[in-house]
């Protein structure tokens, strides 16, 4: 592909300049960590788009935001704790000049000591009955509360929120013997006598539900403070760490090594290990999931809720013990190379004890990646082609990686060759990705020409194009997406809307991510210290996004043309919620245009949508259900009683039940799988129940119906 090879040049010029500008400064003394916070607040002055000065009101705000970080729900600080906090607030840039954490190892010394008050507290008050027959209410607390002002008031608090808990999993409870009633009362008679013998429902008092819901609180809130008190260091060291980076932007972010490699896995979309989800159960590891067709799942021997006690590598005599060893820990021992073994002792739910070899593998996370099907169209005999594309991904490690662009690109030829009258393409949830595939992809409904702006610090700028003058799709087009399609999604839409190419439906406005990010390892930026490294990488924001006609879409994201109503479209919701984001900017428009496909009848689609929603039940519906949304967002305040809890829960439930059948119906028909797809799904029963769903799904989705009536619109207008 022309496009891919011109961009990909350009791409690594801008990275081999950049590279070249990183160049290592004398390592700053002291420890590891003194050498890490100071190193990343070094490469942020030097890189990040929109460097700031490390002051006292630098400190004020990120004092406040760890605080927050660390305590949002209020339940381990008090006045007294942050009297104690307070004389570090405006010292927090000294500190990192110095190389030094005295903020940071205070919360955690105070931290430590609430814990141990805390869980005694709970521990206490979970040992008495609650009386579930009296109660005020409790408001519950965020990051914009106060602290509790003694231990006293603290303690009230806690005792409010776990009697909350328990009166909730008596209704649930309650609601869930109901259900059984019912359920049982619709068996035939030998079915019920069955069951009855089998399991016999018993309606339990309130009393012993109150106890079964305290026993049951008490063992979730041990696990949950046992799982904090194993937390690494490291790892919060690095929460106190992207404090800092937050005050820059909300996507300047420091990764410890270990998340460095997490995210390069879900960016590409593969990994090599045994194809296993893990989880920490009481001492040892337990297996949550397996990866259909990965090494573990072709093994036979491994199965969910195993739990493993010790790692071998192959060749290796001593088994690692992993008791008490945390889920990321456990992991890096389970990961490796493809073509090498690992051993496993498990120990199955019966309590046998065995060990199991698994040979690791490629593992491939295809639902990230690019699908296509095709649905009957509103107008007759109308065919349109649906692309469902969940991230801008991208495999820069391996050659035979996969990449969106391509994918995207074979999935339109496949759905032209089909002659579909117009393609709907996909990008709601699409939180963005590979820079160079978003300009590839766009390229493919339009000639060549600019397709986003690119400025840097100091106002540098950069026009990146599609060179290539082929078009892979020069029918209609309908881009869908919502509130939580961000960045590279954000460039696409843009681009095709400028350039009059496409109709971008869907809720009020994309999420407003208009910025730029690379990684720079830190060990490249410091010569020598082998002893200390690896530092760990920084992800910094260095550009912005600027559409073709100059303005940005950072903030303001993308407003589509034709906009439907949204269940979440009255809550408050991305970039501009994050804290301090970039602003909106504009910058000189560049020249573009396009003669594949036009569409000056923009005001009529509109209208005529606009028309049709108003006439349709389900969307007025959504419209209800977005109120919905809004009031149980901001609700804040519950009652302690029971009475009062179930009345509100059933209330609530009520209001819910009208909502319960909004996407009950199918309003699509004949969505099918396209041939040459089926051979490779038929080959895995996994993934034909996923595909069935998949299908379903798009079946009874009253926005791809929406964008078939656009479809149908534009094509009596051309």
């Amino acid at each position: 592909m022309k496009s891919r090879g011109t961009i990909l040049f350009s791409a690594l010029l801008v990275i081999a300049a950049f590279v070249a500008a990183v160049r290592p400064e004398p390592a700053p003394p002291g420890d590891k960590d003194s050498v890490i916070i100071q190193t990343m607040m070094r490469n942020l002055e030097r890189f990040h788009y929109q460097p700031m000065d490390i002051d006292d009101d630098f400190s004020a705000r990120a004092y406040d935001f760890y605080l927050n970080d660390i305590d949002g729900a209020r339940l381990f600080f008090t006045s007294e704790d942050l009297g104690k906090f307070g004389v570090h607030k405006y010292s927090i840039d000294d500190q990192i000049t110095n190389g030094s954490y005295e903020f940071f190892d205070l919360t955690q010394e105070r931290w430590k000591a609430s814990m141990v008050k805390t869980q005694a507290w709970y521990q206490q008050i979970l040992s008495k009955p609650f009386d579930v027959t009296k109660g005020s209410e409790i408001q519950m607390r965020n990051d914009d509360s106060g602290w509790s002002s003694n231990d006293k008031e603290l303690r009230q608090y806690w005792a409010d929120y776990m009697k909350r808990d328990v009166i909730n999993q008596i209704v649930n409870k309650q609601e869930e013997y109901k259900k059984d009633v019912e359920n049982r009362a619709k068996m035939t008679a030998s079915e019920r006598a069955t069951a009855d013998k089998e399991e016999p429902l018993i309606e339990k008092s309130v009393s012993e539900l109150e106890e079964q819901a305290r026993e049951k609180l008490l063992e979730r809130y041990d696990s949950w403070f046992e799982r904090m008190r194993k937390a690494k260091p490291s790892a919060r060291r690095s929460q106190y760490l992207n404090a800092l980076t937050s005050m820059f932007d909300p996507h300047t972010t420091y990764y410890r090594p270990k998340d460095k490699e997490s995210f390069d896995i879900r960016f590409s979309g593969r990994l090599e290990g045994i194809g296993a989800t893990l989880q920490n159960k009481d001492q040892y590891t337990k297996i949550s999931t397996l990866v259909v067709g990965g090494p573990a799942w072709n093994s036979k021997q491994l199965e969910v809720d195993d739990l493993i006690m010790s790692v071998r590598q192959k060749g290796e005599d001593e088994a690692v013990d992993i008791k008490d060893m945390l889920v990321e820990d456990v992991v890096g021992y389970i990961r490796g190379k493809k073509g090498t073994t690992v051993i496993l002792k498990i120990k199955k739910p019966d309590g046998t004890i065995k060990e199991v070899s698994i040979v690791r593998d490629i593992i491939v996370i295809d639902d990230n990646y690019a699908k296509s099907l095709i649905i009957d169209g509103v107008g007759e005999d109308e065919k349109v082609g649906y692309i469902n594309l969940p991230s801008f991904y991208a495999d820069f490690q391996n050659e035979d990686g996969r990449f969106s662009a391509k994918d995207i690109k074979a999935e339109l030829i496949k759905l032209k060759d089909r002659n579909v009258d117009g393609v709907i393409l996909d990008l709601r949830n699409n939180g963005g990705g590979s820079l160079r595939d978003v300009i590839d992809m766009s390229g493919f409904f339009i000639p060549q020409g600019p397709i986003v702006q690119v400025a840097g610090r100091g106002g540098r700028k950069e026009i990146l194009r599609d060179k290539d003058p082929s078009v892979v799709w020069d029918g209609p087009l309908i881009v869908l997406v919502n509130q939580y399609s961000a960045s590279a999604s954000e460039i696409l839409a843009a681009a095709l809307q400028d350039y009059n190419r496409a109709v971008i439906v869907g809720s009020n406005q994309t999420f407003g991510k208009g910025t730029v990010q690379r990684f720079i390892d830190m060990d490249r930026t410091v010569p020598g210290r082998s002893e200390i490294k690896p530092l760990g990488t920084v992800k910094l924001t260095m550009q912005k996004f600027y559409r073709v006609n100059g303005g940005a879409t950072q903030l303001r994201g993308v407003v589509p043309d034709i906009i439907l109503p949204d269940s979440r479209a009255m809550l408050e919701t991305g970039e501009r919620q994050q804290t301090g984001p970039l602003p909106w900017t504009e910058i000189a428009a560049v020249e573009y245009s396009q003669d594949v496909y036009q569409i000056p009848f923009m005001e009529t689609l509109r209208e005529r949508s606009n028309n049709r929603v108003a006439d349709n039940p389900v969307f007025m519906k959504i419209i209800d259900n977005a109120r919905r949304f809004k009031r149980q967002r901001d609700r804040d305040t519950y009652p302690l009683s029971l009475s009062a809890y179930k009345a509100m829960t059933q209330a609530n439930k009520k209001e819910a039940a009208k909502f319960k059948d909004l996407f009950g119906s199918d309003v699509n028909f004949n969505v099918a799988n396209i041939e040459v797809d089926l051979e490779e799904i038929k080959e895995d029963e996994a993934k034909i129940a996923k595909n069935e769903e998949f299908k379903k799904g798009i079946a009874k989705d009253v926005y791809v119906h929406e964008a078939l009536n656009i479809i149908k619109d534009m094509r009596e207008m051309e």
